[in-house]
Formats: structure tokens, C-alpha cells, sequence
């Protein structure tokens, strides 16, 4: 599924949007690496898979994958075709579980996607990153590529059902070596500090005022 909906919508999107790419060549063209982004908009996990010519996996609500009838298959088919994983979000162990994930996607020599932000910046500032990112560039040694979107928060803003047309701008970092580099510390400042590193590269890509604070995930209704 991955290879037919990746030969199909990455060309479509690239005529609708006419994204501004930068730092593309950043990607490795192999072996594992953790692609850390920004976060503003549902669509940020569309359009980072559709523009990387390599497939990178998110990971997503299980409740995408677990539909039934024609609807159910068409969303759980969608979403696997731009290599999304579920998760259980609601699961009290559901972190320790997307981190186990992402250890086993990047074991394989995968790309991996992961927003250090937690969830999506409702005001567009850039929030403190959470230490699962360092978790696993250290314990994998998979470089980290940082990323800074812009725009995508007006593709399909809350409320909307079809994504819009916007000024869309991609900007990958140079790789972000830790291997090694940490050997010694106590593991809760090495995450902390590697964390802060990946999210001062994310900040000079994206532009974003830091909002010096974890942002939480909003009360569902």
C-alpha cells in the first residue's frame, strides 16, 4: 500500500502546494535516522512523508486503524499508506510503548518521525521539547535531522475537512551526531541537554519564539 499511495499523492501535493524544500540532501538516503520536527498542523505528518524520497514512519491514534465498513478501511488504508504505525494514546504505558516502536523502526534501518513538542503548537510558538527524542538517538546512534516547517498550519486548520492550499516551507538541518558523545553523564541530564540541542536546531529553521514550556495535549470534549 506505502508504495502505491507514495508513487501517487507525493506528486499531486507537490503541484497543489508548491512547497519551498530546503536541506533535502540532509536526509540519508539509508540506515536508521530520526527525522524531529516541528509541530503546527495535522497535515505536518503528510507532508513531511510526501517530500522525503525515503519512507519515514509517525506513529498514530490506534483509533485510525481500527474502523470498520468501507470508511474504516479507507482511513486505515490511508494511513498505512504514508507509513503510519498505531499506538494506544490512551494507554497509561502508551509513551514506553511508541519508544519501544520507534527502537524497532529504527533497528531496521528506518526512518523515524517524532515531534519532540508532544502535540501541535496552537499558538505557533515552539515548546519545549520532551526527552524521548534524546532517548533515542542515544540509545540507537541514529543521527537526528531537524526540521522546520512553516505554513502547514494553514493547510487545514481545526475545523476544516479539506486540506487549502498554503505557503509551505520544509526545512531539513544537518544531521545531528550524538553517538558517544554522552558516554559518562547521568542519563537524565544527557537527555535533557541533547533535547535542547534538537530543539535549538528546530528553532533556527523554523523561526519560531520559544515558549519556554511543555505544551499539553488539550482536554477532549
Amino acid at each position: 500500500m506505502y508504495e502505491v499511495v507514495h508513487a501517487v499523492l507525493p506528486p499531486v501535493a507537490k503541484l497543489y502546494w508548491r512547497p519551498r524544500i530546503e536541506g533535502l540532501e540532509n536526509i540519508p538516503s539509508s540506515g536508521p535516522v530520526i527525522v524531529a520536527s516541528n509541530h503546527l498542523s495535522f497535515a505536518d505528518s503528510m507532508v513531511i512523508p510526501f517530500f522525503v524520497p525515503r519512507k519515514v514512519v509517525f506513529l498514530a491514534k490506534e483509533d485510525y486503524f481500527t474502523g470498520t465498513g468501507i470508511k474504516g478501511a479507507l482511513v486505515r488504508g490511508w494511513f498505512e499508506g504514508i507509513g503510519m504505525v498505531p499506538v494506544d494514546r490512551d494507554d497509561t504505558k502508551a509513551a514506553l510503548a511508541s519508544l519501544d516502536i520507534a527502537l524497532e523502526v529504527l533497528g531496521r534501518g528506518e526512518a523515524f518521525g517524532i515531534y519532540p513538542e508532544g502535540t501541535r503548537s496552537r499558538d505557533g510558538r515552539l515548546y519545549r521539547g520532551r526527552t524521548g527524542v534524546a532517548h533515542l538517538a542515544l540509545t540507537s546512534g541514529a543521527p537526528v535531522v531537524p526540521v522546520g516547517l512553516t505554513g502547514t498550519e494553514k493547510i487545514q486548520p481545526v475545523g476544516t475537512t479539506f486540506p487549502r492550499r498554503a505557503d509551505v516551507t520544509v526545512r531539513f538541518g544537518e544531521p545531528l551526531q550524538f553517538r558517544d558523545t554522552y558516554d559518562g553523564v547521568p542519563a537524565g541530564r544527557a537527555r535533557r541537554e541533547v533535547t535542547d540541542v534538537i530543539m535549538n536546531e528546530i528553532q533556527k529553521l523554523s523561526g519560531q519564539p520559544f515558549a519556554g514550556v511543555y505544551n499539553e495535549r488539550p482536554a477532549e470534549a
